[in-house]
């Protein structure tokens, strides 16, 4: 009599959840690699203004208003000045100096703030970094204009009480004109989708897909190639299992594993970064499709590959590009537009794209649903052409 479906189904994955068990080093991956992972990509990423910069400062003006400016900027927090170094003489030698920013403050640079033509500010930067070399360079804008503003009011105190005799006697209108120029102009802004503009918050979805599709792919690649080099796979063959049944039933312990691992890396996050979960029903939407599709791919893998070792190399050359061009740490819209076309035949892409917008945006369904679409036809055609490719090995 001809088993059911469900129970051949579940024949399969009892059989590839022993496998799972027995196999020591596959458990301590899976129990110990997803928190590990999640902890050292999240501080990572758990970028904020840059403090403590080792940088250098060279004072060759001897002046009180200069005096002014290296107590504001020594106050900030930006950077940690080193007055030990090596070759002062030379603050662009920033890796002789152990550095990474210099400032020079030329000679008569205070005097030349009020005689009309201020000299700048030398700074030197490490631009191997660009994110650090940008936002010190913003920094150091900010505290100049800080100073600035200082400077003008000193000014306006020490101007004689003839002058604003004079100015009581100029037009309410001229006067208004007078205190607008001389007040900073400010903008009222709002942040939004992510008010307190926190990186782990936009990269978290990445680094939650990557984990899953690193462990996902390279596990599930390599089920039906070690099936195949012990020689259990032709035994499946000529039972009564349908290959579809097999598919599934290899899929199935490693789905339920990756969920849990889902569930652990969110309580993590929000446990640890403080980062907030909202739409769960939509994100484990978002979630299953993505682990259908990834475990789906994983499958191809291993039906093509011959042994383990060759799964392997499969999944590290898939995983490569995915890491770069998905969009996990980085917007896709700032890739050449060629390649934007081949990022968006991977999974992740549309993982990272579909859960943003859910979490951050709390958008609604049609401006993901294209991502869903996405993820459901990826899970069909990889279930399919798995099945496909164990009938060829069948043959």
């Amino acid at each position: 009599m001809k088993r059911s479906t469900f129970a051949a189904i579940s024949s399969v994955a009892y059989k590839e959840f022993l496998h799972i068990v027995r196999d020591r080093r596959v458990l301590i991956l899976l129990i110990i690699l997803p928190p590990v992972f999640t902890l050292v990509f999240g501080h990572a990423f758990e970028v904020g203004e840059p403090t403590n910069v080792p940088a250098l400062l060279i004072n060759h003006d001897n002046n009180e208003r200069t005096a002014r400016f290296v107590d504001l900027i020594r106050s900030r927090k930006t950077f940690a000045w080193d007055d030990h170094v090596p070759n002062p003489g030379n603050p662009a030698d920033l890796l002789g100096n152990h550095v990474q920013a210099a400032i020079v403050i030329p000679a008569g640079w205070g005097d030349s703030l009020t005689n009309g033509e201020p000299k700048p500010l030398q700074l030197y930067l490490d631009g191997s970094d660009t994110n650090t070399g940008q936002a010190l360079e913003g920094r150091v804008q900010q505290t100049l204009g800080d100073f600035q503003m200082n400077e003008r009011q000193y000014m306006i105190d020490a101007l004689p009480q003839e002058v604003f005799d004079m100015a009581k006697k100029l037009p309410v209108e001229v006067r208004k004109q007078f205190v607008s120029a001389m007040e900073p102009w400010k903008v009222d802004d709002t942040v939004l989708y992510n008010p307190h503009s926190r990186f782990i918050v936009y990269v978290l979805p990445g680094v939650i897909g990557l984990i899953l599709q690193l462990i996902t792919v390279t596990l599930m690649a390599c089920t039906i190639a070690r099936e195949r080099e012990s020689g259990t796979l032709f035994q499946l063959m000529v039972t009564a299992l349908h290959r579809r049944e097999i598919v599934l039933g290899k899929i199935v312990p490693y789905l339920v594993i990756s969920i849990v691992l889902i569930v652990m890396i969110m309580l993590l996050a929000g446990w640890h970064f403080h980062v907030h979960f909202h739409q769960p029903a939509m994100l484990a939407v978002v979630c299953v499709l993505f682990l259908l599709c990834s475990l789906g791919l994983g499958l191809v893998i291993s039906a093509i590959s011959k042994t383990q070792t060759q799964a392997i190399q499969f999944s590290v050359f898939f995983l490569l590009p995915v890491f770069v061009l998905s969009g996990a740490f980085a917007p896709v819209e700032q890739l050449p537009r060629a390649i934007r076309y081949v990022s968006e035949l991977f999974p992740l892409t549309h993982f990272c794209r579909a859960f943003r917008l859910v979490n951050m945006y709390r958008a609604s369904l049609p401006y993901y649903a294209p991502s869903l679409v996405v993820l459901f036809v990826g899970a069909i055609v990889t279930f399919v052409g798995a099945s496909f490719l164990l009938r060829r090995i069948e043959q």
